[in-house]
């Protein structure tokens, strides 16, 4: 919305929020607007595709999956001190890391 392009320009900061594919260009000359107009041209300019990658989009994707998937292994810190509430969360980092290395497939190249 043009609210939070508002907020991010105000902030100084760069909007990593893709358009949608039929949208068109906002009309006003604020830098909330100015920076989505932006962002239109280039992945038009583009393809959506590669601006996602140049953009840092996907990066910013893959972080959210790994925070949903961080927040599956619980909801909330069951610990009540401080230091055993770090240790738990270092407990489930670990837990998580260690699945996504099962999980990643090994590839050897062929001569």
């Amino acid at each position: 919305t043009k609210t939070c392009h508002e907020a991010i320009a105000a902030r100084s900061a760069d909007a990593r929020i893709p358009t949608r594919k039929n949208g068109r260009p906002w009309k006003g000359t604020s830098p909330g607007v100015l920076a989505r107009n932006e962002i239109l041209r280039a992945s038009k300019r583009l393809g959506r595709a590669i601006w996602k990658r140049w953009s840092g989009y996907h990066r910013r994707s893959l972080v959210e999956t790994k925070m949903r998937c961080f927040k599956r292994l619980g909801e909330r810190v069951m610990a009540r001190d401080f230091d055993c509430q770090v240790a738990e969360l270092q407990v489930r980092a670990a837990i998580l890391n260690r699945f996504s290395v099962l999980g990643r497939p090994q590839t050897v190249a062929m001569a």
